[in-house]
């Protein structure tokens, strides 16, 4: 591992935990065991340590789930391996760090709005035209407008102000939207091949 990558995952694990605001450069440095010195020989400032681990979680996303879309034989098994690929990624995220990548670091945030609008939105609007292809989801949905909604469904999920942490659990609310949109895309034909997934994923 390079000391970029190294920098960038240090960093990683302290927002994941903490949100991006509080913090400092000291704290990446102290958890890294290295001198803050060294940190600003890659990174000018902690706005281009954000954008930079935004940038590469992006990449990783993007490229995680084309190998669940390649590796799965339909469109049904394809949602559910993005469930269990989305748990994953869900359970670690802390709601903060969307709140704090909004307010704080606009670059970052845009980046990920840009990621959402051209890569999320299209995969999802290829996923229901292959799903209506294969017979498993309803015709009679408008893509563009579904494909939108579920992805801005995520966001809803992580504003506190809508789930306060201390009430609702962030995995918890995003599995239930994942459910209601699973459910509420499929063909009957659709539905049953769900629940045998489900069933097999949960024995």
């Amino acid at each position: 591992m390079s000391q970029t990558e190294r920098i960038i995952k240090g960093a990683e694990d302290l927002f994941l935990t903490a949100g991006i605001k509080s913090i400092t450069m000291d704290d990446i440095a102290r958890h890294l065991g290295m001198s803050k010195k060294t940190i600003y020989q890659f990174f000018k400032d902690k706005n281009e340590l954000v954008v930079a681990l935004t940038k590469q979680k992006l990449k990783e996303d993007e490229d995680q789930m084309n190998d669940i879309i390649s590796k799965s034989n339909n469109v049904i098994e394809e949602m559910i391996n993005m469930t269990k690929c989305s748990e994953e990624i869900f359970s670690r995220i802390n709601p903060i760090v969307i709140h704090d990548l909004q307010k704080y670091h606009p670059e970052a945030w845009n980046d990920f709005q840009k990621f959402k609008a051209e890569i999320l939105i299209q995969k999802m609007e290829e996923l229901l035209i292959k799903g209506m292809e294969q017979g498993y989801i309803r015709k009679d949905i408008d893509v563009r407008i579904i494909a939108r909604m579920r992805v801005n469904q995520v966001e809803l999920g992580f504003n506190t102000s809508i789930f306060p942490v201390s009430e609702f659990s962030p995995w918890k609310v995003q599995v239930q939207f994942l459910d209601h949109f699973n459910y509420g895309i499929c063909t009957l034909e659709g539905y049953k091949l769900l629940n045998e997934y489900k069933n097999i994923n949960n024995e």
